[in-house]
């Protein structure tokens, strides 16, 4: 043991060591609780309740809507946005000191964010093949591939605006607002037609995207930008939640009328702004925090490991609920989740989702990451998205 902790020591300095000393630490930090708060949200608000022979989707918010408060903490894809918006628009700025060209930049960046897409797509397509060929019944196999396969929307909307990135770099949040304000007033004020909401798909995750470009530019870099977003933001959200009919729940509730996420509402933008101001005001306390060699090596594996832990996550779930069928139906696992005993079960099996999930890292990893370098290079992690000196916007040596 005493061996292990030393080695993990070692090794958490070695990656320490290797990191450009102008590197932004607190990006990173931000995008791995990013993932981890989209994680640990599926895994505690998403059941698969055994009814019968077939397997259906159930939610505690859909029970005790009370816990609408834990939606706020795990529903976390606004930072993901802002950082996203952060980091293309910085590797963009660059690319001309480098002698890239955009279609370069572009197919670098996307091929990074679909690389791993292909090994969830073939193990799906077998799996749904096997399954129908098996007589399984036709709602399971829909419900099982249905969350395997959610994950994607995220990665298209995001291919979307990183591959738009030249064309939004200097575009002002508000336009995007704008236009999820007036969607919404159209839909919900004025009756008109519900198809209209999936504009704000572009639009609503446009914002926090922007904000990532505005923080390149050097506009949110005072604190007071960060208390204006978080505090209009929450404010916003409170007004709407309270007295225009929006859901209190910021993840989508099965049966509820309207979902704040799908698609995004005003609401659930308002509340991203909010989001995104107190992550721009965890800035400097995450740069403390990440000059921990251990805290730091944490994060750099979270980020190198990122589309693999996201696309993955579903599926580790639903892998230990179909094997624990064999024992029967389990508490917290596939019994209807209407009460805090199901509550603390659920919590009991988060271990065991971590482990399914660190099996299917192990297994899919090289297609995020590649195959393993022996040329002691250091790994990508420590070597992209690097903080602008006071000369601006440096060029780093990969995006």
């Amino acid at each position: 043991m005493r061996a292990a902790v030393h080695g993990l020591r070692d090794g958490a300095r070695r990656i320490d060591e290797v990191t450009p000393a102008e590197r932004d630490r607190a990006v990173d930090a931000l995008r791995a609780l990013a993932i981890l708060g989209v994680v640990l949200g599926h895994w505690l608000v998403t059941a698969l309740v055994a009814d019968g022979g077939a397997l259906h989707t159930a939610s505690p918010l859909q029970h005790m809507p009370w816990l609408a408060p834990i939606s706020w903490v795990f529903q976390t894809l606004a930072v993901f946005f802002l950082v996203g918006g952060h980091v293309a628009t910085k590797s963009y700025a660059s690319t001309g000191a480098r002698g890239t060209t955009y279609g370069q930049w572009l197919r670098a960046r996307l091929s990074r964010l679909f690389k791993p897409v292909a090994a969830v797509l073939t193990l799906w397509t077998v799996a749904t093949a096997c399954l129908l060929v098996s007589g399984a019944d036709f709602e399971t196999v829909h419900t099982l591939v249905k969350l395997a396969l959610s994950p994607l929307w995220f990665l298209v909307v995001f291919a979307v605006l990183t591959a738009v990135t030249p064309l939004v770099m200097r575009i002002n949040p508000l336009w995007p607002l704008a236009v999820v304000l007036h969607v919404d007033l159209i839909r919900f004020g004025l009756g008109g037609p519900s198809w209209l909401g999936w504009v704000n798909v572009a639009a609503g995750w446009l914002v926090p995207y922007t904000l990532g470009a505005a923080w390149t530019r050097g506009e949110l870099d005072r604190r007071r930008a960060g208390w204006v977003l978080l505090t209009g933001g929450a404010a916003a959200t409170a007004a709407l939640v309270a007295w225009a009919g929006y859901p209190a729940s910021m993840v989508g509730v099965p049966g509820a009328a309207v979902s704040n996420l799908n698609p995004p509402t005003l609401a659930a933008v308002t509340f991203g702004l909010a989001q995104c101001g107190l992550a721009l005001l965890l800035r400097e306390p995450l740069r403390r925090v990440m000059r921990r060699p251990l805290a730091w090596a944490g994060t750099a594996f979270a980020n190198l490991s990122a589309m693999t832990i996201f696309l993955w996550h579903q599926t580790s779930m639903m892998a230990v609920t179909a094997l624990g069928l064999l024992a029967g139906r389990l508490p917290g696992l596939h019994t209807i989740p209407d009460g805090l005993g199901w509550v603390a079960a659920r919590l009991a099996w988060l271990p065991v989702f971590v482990l399914a999930l660190a099996v299917c890292w192990s297994a899919f990893r090289t297609y995020e990451q590649g195959p393993r370098r022996r040329t002691g290079r250091p790994s990508r992690v420590v070597r992209v998205h690097r903080r602008p000196g006071p000369a601006g916007v440096k060029a780093t040596p990969r995006a």
